[in-house]
Formats: structure tokens, sequence, C-alpha cells
């Protein structure tokens, strides 16, 4: 099971884009990559087709591997730690102790 989810603001500790911070778009599980808003962009040319008439050049996001990000709570770059409450597990960050969902 992978710590980082859609939707989690991470912080980029690796690479060209180090310090970036970021919306996760999508995660590939099998991969252990993630698409982050607006880090590790490419330039893409595309054809036109009936999605996009005037095809061009357009810039986009690329996956990350998911070792390359850390989940940011309130802020700051944390490790993220599974526990269980009651019945039910959570993840939690390791810096405050506080559930994170």
């Amino acid at each position: 099971m992978l710590k980082i989810k859609k939707g989690d603001t991470v912080k980029v500790i690796a690479g060209k884009d180090k310090d970036k911070e970021g919306k996760v778009l999508a995660v590939d599980a099998k991969k252990s990559r993630v698409l982050v808003e607006g880090v590790n962009m490419i330039t893409k040319h595309m054809k036109p087709s009936a999605a996009n008439q005037n095809g061009g050049i357009i810039q986009k996001e690329a996956p990350i591997d998911i070792s390359n990000v850390m989940y940011l709570h309130k802020g700051k770059a944390t490790r993220i730690g599974f526990k269980f409450e009651g019945d039910k597990k959570v993840r939690y960050a390791k810096t405050t102790g506080e559930v994170i969902d």
C-alpha cells in the first residue's frame, strides 16, 4: 500500500524540481510513480486531433518516482506511517503523530 494518495500536497525532495510543492494529480501504484501539478514539465508535440484541433507544442507534467516526494503536513515535509484507530487503518504524520485521514 502506497503512502501518497491522489489529492495530497507533496514536496519534491530530489531531482531537477527539488523544493517545489504541488498537488498529486495521479498515482501509478504498479510503477510507483506520481504525477505532481507543475512539477517535471515536459514539452510534447501534439498532432491535430478531434480533441485538439490545432495540435502544436504543449507543456504537461511527466510522472516522477514516489521516493522523490514527501508528504506536506501543515507546511512541513513529514514521513507517513500507518496505525489502527479501533478497527480502521489510518495514515498519520510521523513528525506530529496526528492522523491525516
